[in-house]
């Protein structure tokens, strides 16, 4: 059972895949109203559907937030249903394939500039006067923490996840005035779909992955999820442009970690 640390918030969630998704149930059972939104209009009917069949108040919208229609829309929409739109948080990415910069084709960059980043300056465009008239609230930008360090064949990636970060900052200094905070996300490797399309299975991606984490595995939705409603609610009240790391200790160390410790060096 929740503690109602969001009674009264409104939040639309974009993305509504496992972190999404994760997001939008565990801000459902805290008190707030969902939408959620989603370019695949399953996967956001099935969160919402979770939602509702919980005893929670969600709908759901399929739209593309890398289009500037579609973002006036769902804002629009979700306000019309609430009456208010408080809390904001945005969990789309684009994942490039592995590659050197002078192999990558201009497309792939695009989409990642597009789905990692535009859409999120396209939302944010709508959502703040939105939450500047509701009094004030939340802004929750999921990021990454290969967007803290450099890593190889990843550049379209890493590059636009850490210009979420300072684009979210930039946002918590604008906005301040507002009531406004916003603060990002930045997680280690998480057990989703997508993992598990990259390796096969997830005990292949936990084999492989896990060990470039202090706690020797990848993370979970939920597990973000909790640092998300950390941030949304006011048991953060006193931080703003600031990144969450929730990383299982990836960047701690340079290694990986052995079954009697860490090792001195990280095979990329």
């Amino acid at each position: 059972m929740g503690r109602g640390q969001l009674q009264g918030r409104v939040a639309l969630i974009t993305g509504g895949g496992e972190i999404g998704g994760a997001i939008a149930r565990r801000f459902a059972l805290e008190g707030a109203q969902i939408a959620v939104a989603d370019i695949r209009a399953e996967a956001a009917e099935a969160v919402a559907n979770d939602i509702t069949a919980a005893g929670g108040k969600a709908i759901w919208f399929e739209a593309d937030t890398s289009k500037p229609a579609d973002c006036q829309r769902i804002t629009a929409e979700t306000v019309t249903a609430y009456g208010k739109l408080t809390t904001y948080v945005n969990t789309p990415a684009a994942v490039t394939p592995d590659s050197l910069v002078e192999d990558l084709p201009v497309e792939k960059w695009e989409e990642a500039l597009a789905v990692n980043l535009t859409a999120a300056f396209l939302m944010s465009r709508q959502a703040i006067p939105a939450i500047r008239k509701a009094g004030g609230g939340t802004i929750v930008m999921v990021a990454s923490q290969l967007g803290q360090i450099g890593v190889p064949l990843r550049a379209a990636y890493s590059t636009t996840k850490a210009a979420l970060i300072q684009f979210t900052k930039c946002l918590a200094v604008d906005h301040a005035h507002d009531n406004i905070r916003a603060n990002s996300i930045s997680p280690g490797s998480i057990d989703t779909r997508r993992t598990l399309r990259r390796f096969g299975s997830r005990e292949a991606a936990n084999k492989v992955r896990g060990p470039y984490h202090l706690l020797g595995r990848t993370g979970q939705a939920h597990e973000i999820a909790n640092g998300a409603l950390f941030l949304a609610s006011e048991e953060s009240s006193f931080m703003t442009g600031a990144d969450l790391l929730i990383d299982g200790g990836y960047l701690a160390f340079k290694g990986l970690q052995r079954p009697d410790g860490p090792s001195g060096t990280r095979a990329e």
